[in-house]
């Protein structure tokens, strides 16, 4: 059972459902092993998107599943000291999710080492969690395609919690996350996606995750000979297919990243809404000290955005240079403000 005696947030809460992970980041050519030590980092995608929220000032919620130890405890009080509300943690199995990036690896590539198997989250099944309680004062449900990614039991969790988010008329934002090395359960993305998206009101991801998870064309002759027109054409295209195979999603949003300086980035995004593209501006930069968390940071801006009614531009503005900026944090979660992400787009547009 919840065994949380938070007081519940009121009307209007965010409420971020995931895995939460344990990164460790050892320092290669066995200097981890020299100096007896590596950076641990309390992470996960849905978390990350908590807590940019909370630093927006957002009343959010973090759901996960944790065990009954003195680990949970103090992961538990460093959520709430963020400012995120720990009611929608439920407690059982035995382990924590982790995962192993090397320093100066890339979390979609070959880098990542996971150790999560058998984790409590993982025992995540239908009936297990009440998802009225969870959702008990909210008004977002977000999830990312990480979770589904695990196993059959934790997809129909999945599809159980946005039935009840459904039915008591939450938004609901889902991360189209595609880890590979994740879909080891003899499924592919596409056959259990699709089932979940119907319930979704905005759709994040890229033209190549929406191909993979949710089974929208991606056309190859772009690809080969790309460019910003051809790729933006192509974003318009695909959200309008998302839309059109998933009636009740409103929103969508497409990323565009690209390694542009050998070390560097070209980053640009794109939202799509009542009938019409807006697209940020392009950011580049020759220095990226940390890629874990953009994307999470980008939909949290996206929520962000959303949740206050801002007008579509201004959304996809600020999205994009909240993920921009976080390309320049060490550590899994933005610590950057209002002011600092807005600072970051000034500094593009002027």
């Amino acid at each position: 059972m919840n065994t949380n005696k938070n007081t519940p947030l009121g009307s209007g809460a965010i409420c971020c459902f995931g895995e939460l992970l344990l990164r460790f980041s050892p320092q290669l050519n066995g200097e981890w092993i020299k100096q007896a030590s590596m950076p641990v980092f309390v992470g996960g995608a849905e978390l990350n998107v908590a807590n940019a929220l909370a630093n927006w000032q957002v009343p959010v919620r973090y759901s996960t599943v944790l065990p009954e130890n003195q680990l949970s405890v103090e992961i538990e009080e460093y959520i709430q000291q963020k400012g995120i509300d720990a009611s929608g943690i439920w407690h059982f199995g035995s382990r924590i999710g982790s995962y192993y990036l090397p320093q100066g690896a890339d979390l979609k590539n070959a880098g990542v080492i996971y150790d999560r198997a058998f984790s409590s989250f993982s025992e995540l099944a239908v009936g297990k969690v009440n998802w009225d309680e969870v959702l008990e004062g909210c008004s977002w449900f977000h999830f990312s395609a990480i979770s589904p990614a695990l196993n059959q039991d934790v997809a129909n969790a999945c599809k159980e919690a946005l039935e009840v988010a459904s039915k008591k008329g939450i938004t609901i934002s889902v991360d189209l996350n595609y880890r590979a090395k994740l879909w080891q359960y003899g499924k592919k993305p596409v056959e259990i996606m699709p089932e979940l998206a119907q319930y979704c009101d905005v759709i994040m991801g890229n033209i190549w995750a929406a191909n993979t998870l949710l089974g929208i064309p991606v056309d190859k002759e772009v690809e080969q000979n790309p460019t910003q027109e051809k790729y933006l054409a192509h974003s318009q295209a695909t959200a309008e297919a998302i839309q059109a195979a998933f009636p009740k999603c409103k929103v969508v949003a497409n990323t565009f990243r690209f390694d542009a300086f050998g070390q560097g980035i070209q980053y640009y995004t794109t939202l799509y809404k009542d009938g019409q593209q807006y697209v940020s501006p392009e950011f580049s930069t020759q220095k990226v000290v940390d890629k874990v968390g953009s994307g999470d940071c980008f939909m949290g801006g996206l929520i962000y955005g959303l949740h206050h009614q801002h007008a579509p531009q201004e959304i996809i503005d600020f999205a994009a240079a909240a993920a921009f900026g976080k390309l320049q944090e060490y550590g899994d979660a933005t610590q950057q403000r209002i002011e600092d992400v807005k600072e970051t787009l000034l500094g593009v547009l002027s």
